[in-house]
């Protein structure tokens, strides 16, 4: 992995990763449709697959580890690995923005972080030296951002002035000065640095900041904290998805009563197996599995709908498979508290669902209604507006605690 990351700063090979999805099964391209009375057989009922290159290569960033500085735990299902150096605006911006990433999933990242000073930078080697001088009392990460976050205050001090900014600053975040004093100039430091620059000279110049997300090929997209945090997301959930389509174990016979346990109260559904066979099997076997566990109600949009069922809370999770559309004539959106699959066009039901909070007849004839609320919208009608656009950072939404799911 090592050789492979060294030959993309060789080669400087941007290489825009692509995928294809592998159909199972294949469904309709045009949407299946059950009527009143009627059932979906076995043979009817198929999902496609989809095998996206966002999980870690085999044992990415293992390499790097002893080298770099490592936040997040080793198995966390998103690597993200950094070669920049402290004299750097673009790295600067950068670090900020993974900095909220390391804050806002802590069980989800691996960060390492690698330093790659320039020649024609004056401070470089003087701030790795302050890093890894405070790393040696526990608080690289400390001094990292602290670096990075008053770059303007030390950019143009002379180097004696800047060692003696870096020992106050030092002694502030709670370090023994002496001990830093000592270390920055100290043999372990210095040793540490020389193997540094000798990694940076066996390789051919590159711009940094560098950066490489579960992928040995570089991250070229934006790299703002709003659109890293997406990355994030959709690439954690990668770890959850399903590598099979859901059991067929529904009975379109029995009924089947599902209760939404939310933050707020509960939420009783009435589902409709007889009427969309396969998206209340698929949301049968999700609620049994705890796909919908403690995730929250991403999108509402006030006496209209409410959309939950993406445990990446961007709109754009999946659980690693899409399904038909199920349109039956006889059920329509003409009064509150129908539950249908959301999707992104006909044929591509996954996890994610809506309930309306009001008649939305224009909806008719696109979405899979699959059940109607019992009791609880009021619960629903309570919930603040919140709507994820790109860009755009919102709080954490109203909690989905869990899901249980009655056979009658």
């Amino acid at each position: 992995m090592h050789n492979k990351i060294i030959t993309i700063l060789l080669a400087s090979a941007f290489i825009l990763v692509s995928c294809s999805p592998t159909t199972v099964n294949a469904y309709p391209t045009s949407p299946a449709t059950l009527t009143k009375g009627s059932t979906a057989t076995p043979a009817s009922i198929s999902c496609t697959l989809l095998h996206f290159p966002v999980t870690p290569e085999a044992a990415f960033g293992a390499e790097f580890e002893s080298r770099g500085h490592v936040s997040g735990p080793a198995d966390a299902p998103v690597t993200i690995i950094v070669f920049s150096d402290y004299q750097c605006l673009p790295c600067a911006f950068l670090a900020a923005s993974l900095k909220q990433i390391r804050l806002a999933h802590p069980d989800d990242v691996r960060i390492i972080y690698l330093n790659a000073p320039k020649s024609d930078r004056d401070k470089d080697e003087l701030a790795i030296q302050a890093v890894e001088a405070a790393d040696m009392q526990g608080k690289f990460w400390d001094m990292h951002d602290l670096l990075f976050e008053k770059l303007v205050e030390w950019t143009d001090l002379t180097s004696a002035n800047f060692e003696t900014w870096v020992v106050t600053h030092a002694t502030n975040l709670g370090m023994d000065t002496a001990m830093f004093r000592s270390d920055f100039k100290g043999p372990v430091v210095a040793d540490r640095l020389q193997q540094v620059s000798k990694f940076v000279s066996g390789v051919q110049p590159f711009v940094t900041p560098l950066l490489f997300v579960n992928s040995t090929t570089p991250y070229t997209a934006l790299a703002d904290f709003a659109s890293l945090d997406t990355v994030v997301r959709m690439d954690a959930l990668a770890a959850r998805q399903f590598s099979a389509c859901p059991p067929e174990k529904i009975d379109p016979l029995k009924q089947y009563i599902a209760t939404l346990h939310t933050a707020n109260g509960d939420v009783v559904l009435q589902l409709f197996p007889e009427k969309a066979l396969q998206a209340v099997n698929n949301f049968v076997f999700l609620a049994h599995s705890g796909w919908y566990d403690s995730i929250t109600f991403y999108r509402v949009i006030t006496g209209n709908r409410v959309m939950t069922g993406d445990p990446s809370e961007t709109g754009l999770g999946n659980p690693g498979y899409l399904f038909a559309t199920e349109i039956a004539p006889s059920l329509t959106f003409d009064r509150p508290g129908m539950i249908a699959m959301d999707n992104d066009g006909p044929g591509t039901n996954g996890s994610r669902f809506f309930i309306t909070l009001a008649p939305e007849p224009i909806l008719d004839g696109q979405f899979t209604i699959f059940g109607q609320v019992l009791s609880g919208l009021d619960v629903l009608s309570a919930l603040p507006a919140r709507d994820p656009l790109p860009g755009i950072v919102l709080p954490q939404g109203n909690v989905l605690i869990s899901v249980t799911i009655e056979e009658r």
